[in-house]
């Protein structure tokens, strides 16, 4: 009956897990087509250093030890995840432990040596958001679920360490009781203590409830767990490996070029001729949405730890203005969160105008509900950015925040031809002039000057 209990829960919670990640891959693919080349290996080597290493955390030293005992706690768990999906399946007990011996007695001691470090960690960070109260997790954008989500998570990583320490303390005294059932799994050094000190005076028909009742509130905290993540901050234990792999390995200062632009330019100044012939639609420049942003920025947005190191060293936000590139990350994932979820309503109000009548249902093509991105973040936040790259450099799984809202501030002037009143002038003389500076003469001048 057990078993049959197992299957069903684990199909169930396997079902909607798949369900929510088919959902969470379709709103990244909102995004347009970009094709991320380059080397290979420099790739991969960024993944190890960067994702698995955690290379960029250890800029900040106390953060990136306690996160570290939770981060190696959780791969390491895995282990342990494994078996129990066997013996759930198969109503085995410990199914690795009679083939592995002596090394298995080390890999569950190892284990608990990093579970108990991590439930330390756990206090610690539950600490330092709530009673030291740490700036950078105490600005506006984290009102709210963003808090909440966050302690909520250090809740469920507690539950899920007192299943495992339950389950197998009391399987420690119940080995020792002779119990055929429960192999022996040589000494457990924080089990035999726990066991000893919790449970000792717990009968045997006591302790093999307590056995089962960690076993199934590990198991069921991991299905909580991989169901929640979609809908959480983090779900970068996930996405930060793809992200790291995909992210961009030109020098952080060069920026991406718009070849219409470039092509204008060049017949301006006479470098190509000047296309006749049929006027062509005039292009759309930067993004005002998910749709014109691409599927790696959404997914960069998706990735965001939201844990501000980005905002904690930006200077617009350090002077007082309103940018966050933190809050930025987290208004394109809400966006893309909105999209998704009008699309899955089949609401036809969500329909191009021009073509409801032909549509059966909203989709990426012709999705409108009247907003965009700039129902999220304001002119004001984009003009504040001084493009220096410094929330590139801090992020931690290789956002770029920049790329986002260079994007959209070439839509603002370039599309909209809006932007601050200051800009404009700037932008009509070097249009007209090539110079940034208003003058009554051509900049060149000079040259014909010269020659005279």
């Amino acid at each position: 009956m057990q078993q049959i209990i197992f299957i069903l829960v684990a199909l169930v919670a396997l079902g909607l897990a798949f369900r929510q990640f088919a959902k969470l891959r379709r709103n990244i693919l909102l995004g347009k087509d970009e094709q991320i080349g380059g080397n290979h290996s420099e790739r991969w080597k960024n993944v190890m250093l960067i994702a698995f290493g955690q290379q960029k955390m250890f800029t900040r030293w106390t953060p990136a030890i306690f996160h570290f005992f939770i981060y190696a706690a959780f791969l390491l768990t895995q282990v342990e995840l494994i078996e129990i999906f066997v013996d759930g399946t198969f109503g085995t007990h410990r199914f690795f432990s009679p083939y592995l011996g002596g090394f298995y007695t080390f890999i569950i001691n190892f284990i608990e040596t990093l579970s108990v470090l991590a439930f330390v960690a756990t206090f610690v960070f539950l600490y330092r958001r709530n009673i030291m109260k740490i700036a950078r997790f105490q600005k506006p954008e984290m009102n709210g679920w963003p808090s909440l989500d966050a302690n909520l998570i250090l809740v469920f990583e507690i539950v899920l360490l007192i299943g495992i320490f339950s389950m197998n303390g009391a399987d420690v005294l119940l080995q020792q009781a002779g119990n055929e059932h429960y192999i022996d799994t040589g000494h457990l050094f924080f089990s035999s203590i726990i066991g000893q000190n919790l449970f000792g005076n717990f009968s045997t028909d006591s302790l093999i409830l307590l056995e089962r009742f960690g076993w199934w509130l590990h198991i069921i905290m991991v299905f909580v767990f991989m169901n929640y993540l979609p809908i959480s901050k983090h779900l970068h234990v996930f996405l930060a490996f793809p992200n790291v792999y995909y992210g961009k390995l030109h020098p952080r200062g060069e920026m991406e070029n718009m070849p219409e632009i470039m092509n204008e330019v060049k017949s301006m100044m006479g470098f190509t001729e000047p296309t006749v012939g049929e006027q062509t639609e005039i292009p759309e420049f930067g993004s005002n949405d998910v749709f014109s942003l691409s599927w790696k920025n959404v997914m960069d947005a998706y990735s965001c730890t939201e844990c501000g190191r980005c905002t904690s060293v930006c200077p617009a936000n350090l002077t007082g203005k309103k940018l966050s590139p933190r809050k930025v990350m987290m208004d394109v994932r809400d966006r893309a969160t909105e999209v998704g979820r009008k699309l899955d309503s089949g609401d036809l109000q969500f329909v191009r105008k021009d073509i409801k009548e032909s549509a059966v249902k909203p989709d990426r093509e012709n999705f409108d509900d009247g907003k965009s991105l700039f129902d999220y973040i304001t002119p004001e936040e984009l003009h504040a950015c001084t493009t220096c790259n410094a929330c590139v450099e801090a992020c931690p799984v290789t956002i770029n925040p920049l790329d986002i809202i260079l994007k959209m501030r070439r839509y603002e002037i370039l599309t909209l031809s809006q932007g601050p009143t200051d800009w404009i002038p700037m932008f009509t003389s070097l249009e007209n002039s090539g110079c940034v500076w208003q003058m009554t003469t051509e900049r060149d001048q000079w040259v014909s000057e010269l020659n005279n």
